[in-house]
């Protein structure tokens, strides 16, 4: 049995029931927790360093470690667990988030705090790489594209409002109670899950694609690399986004304008969850096209504070819906073993991202950011136009 054909082993009235709320909103909490996890940390290193005696670049590592987490064990993990209920391996995850960002909370040793942070990283893989699989298990197929959506929204969230909300408990009662904090929220999101998640088998043996034969299944390379490509060009620019504001003379504007971006994303994975089930391909054009235009209008009118604003604003509602629109591809494409592999490779690119915006900061400063993300863009447009039978299509499988 498949993740999807799951489905059927939910009860007769799975094809009447519509999207379950509740339960879809418990898987939305976990993304929000793996994104909050993940991304606090850029809001709390100057403490943190100073406490644990290290430079900020240095303790800047612990996002690192996280993502080396997930990208080296998203593939063999999922692998080794697919044969386990769904519901079992959520809570684990879940459980793994609990532990991990409680030593964190209480270590005082670097090298602890890293490998709690690995910790995190792990669970967060195997929880990405079966969230979309799960939540599409338990909907009809005519609104399974919804269904994603809906967990997804944990992602803006995270990054419009927790991130902030983290920052700001940080600052007022420090980094410790704020990673207990994260402690809580865990223990929370177990309960909720437990309470509605409804159980869901894993897959037999037989049902399991090996890689290779998910990679050369038609439109999965293309999802793939479009991941890679659109998630670079986006991280490259979002991550020293302060740093470009800074040389533009708005660095005071750091907080409106990620309140702005937070903002439009939430409302791009809207306007994503209400049309994907039939207009996945011309909302994945659409999402290019958005982010194309922000980078441009920073490339040419940086100077303007209404048009980085408004720059925000189209990049937002560009991006907000793309880990959707991929997500999404990639589950009709080739099922859990393609979702792991995305995970895999997304995080892989955050990573890069950061590097070859480092590189670039260091070596001609924050002008190129903009245009290395519109030269980016441009390939990833000729896959996305190109593979319309395959990856991503004018209509999706019923």
């Amino acid at each position: 049995m498949t993740t999807d054909d799951a489905t059927l082993a939910a009860g007769p009235s799975a094809e009447k029931r519509g999207l379950p709320l509740p339960m879809l909103l418990a898987l939305a909490s976990a993304v929000f927790l793996t994104v909050l996890t993940e991304a606090l940390p850029a809001g709390l290193l100057p403490a943190w360093s100073a406490d644990l005696g290290v430079t900020e670049s240095a303790m800047g590592q612990a996002v690192t470690a996280y993502a080396i987490g997930t990208a080296l064990t998203a593939i063999p993990l999922s692998a080794a667990t697919a044969g386990w209920p769904r519901k079992r391996l959520l809570l684990v995850t879940m459980a793994g988030f609990a532990v991990a960002n409680t030593v964190t909370a209480v270590s005082s040793d670097y090298a602890l705090t890293l490998a709690a942070r690995f910790l995190a990283g792990v669970a967060a893989g195997l929880a990405w790489a079966m969230l979309v699989g799960y939540a599409r298990s338990a909907v009809p197929a005519g609104v399974r594209g919804r269904a994603v959506a809906v967990v997804m929204a944990g992602v803006p969230v995270a990054l419009a409002l927790g991130v902030p909300a983290g920052t700001f408990a940080g600052a007022a009662f420090g980094w410790r109670p704020t990673f207990a904090l994260l402690t809580v929220l865990a223990v929370g999101v177990i309960g909720w899950i437990a309470a509605l998640a409804p159980e869901v088998p894993g897959r037999r043996p037989t049902d399991r694609a090996p890689v290779l034969k998910t990679v050369l299944t038609p439109g999965v390379v293309p999802i793939l690399f479009v991941t890679v490509t659109f998630v670079l060009a986006h991280t490259v620019l979002y991550t020293y986004i302060a740093s470009f504001l800074e040389r533009v003379g708005m660095g005071g504007s750091v907080g409106a304008v990620l309140l702005l971006f937070g903002g439009a994303s939430m409302a791009g994975i809207w306007l994503v969850g209400a049309q994907i089930d039939r207009r996945l391909r011309l909302l994945t054009v659409a999402a290019v096209v958005l982010v194309g235009a922000a980078s441009a209008v920073l490339a040419l009118g940086a100077g303007s504070s209404v048009l980085v604003y408004t720059a925000a604003v189209l990049w937002g509602l560009g991006w907000g819906g793309v880990p959707t629109l991929l997500q999404t591809a990639a589950a009709d494409a080739g099922g859990d073993a393609a979702q792991a592999m995305l995970v895999t490779l997304w995080n892989g690119a955050m990573a890069a991202g950061g590097a070859v915006g480092g590189v670039l900061l260091s070596a001609l400063g924050t002008e190129p950011f903009p245009w290395s993300v519109l030269a980016l863009l441009v390939p990833v447009m000729m896959v996305v136009v190109a593979a319309r039978r395959h990856g991503f299509p004018a209509s999706r499988p019923s």
